[in-house]
């Protein structure tokens, strides 16, 4: 996202994460405020995986997607499912890695991961 508001929200967010950790009321929220700056730089995949997330949130009272995997070989695969496995909350680390996508969504490099958030959304209502 380019908006420098938009930027400052989800640095809000972030920083409500590693204080408080997920508070589904205030996350919804104020992801409800960003979709706009989305829907105005004329972004439809953020502004419908922005959509996604709040409600998933809304309806599950937490963030229960996983981050995308990536492409690895097998032993750094192993080496990953390890450190998963130590992770505190990883619907935190998600939910985290989630926004600083947004943050820059502009990075074609990021396009991917939000595509896969957007299909993980989807796997996750059919269920």
């Amino acid at each position: 996202m380019e908006s420098l508001e938009a930027k400052k929200l989800i640095n809000k967010i972030q920083k409500g994460l590693l204080k408080n950790g997920i508070d589904a009321e205030a996350v919804a929220a104020d992801l409800r405020t960003l979709r706009p700056y989305a829907l105005e730089e004329k972004d439809p995949l953020v502004t419908k995986v922005i959509r996604m997330a709040y409600e998933h949130i809304e309806a599950t009272g937490t963030f229960d997607i996983d981050m995308p995997e990536e492409e690895l070989d097998e032993d750094d695969e192993a080496v990953e499912k390890e450190e998963a496995d130590d992770s505190v909350d990883t619907r935190v680390e998600s939910l985290d890695f989630f926004l600083s996508l947004l943050a820059n969504s502009e990075n074609k490099i990021n396009r991917p991961d939000i595509s896969a958030y957007k299909f993980a959304f989807m796997a996750y209502a059919e269920e």
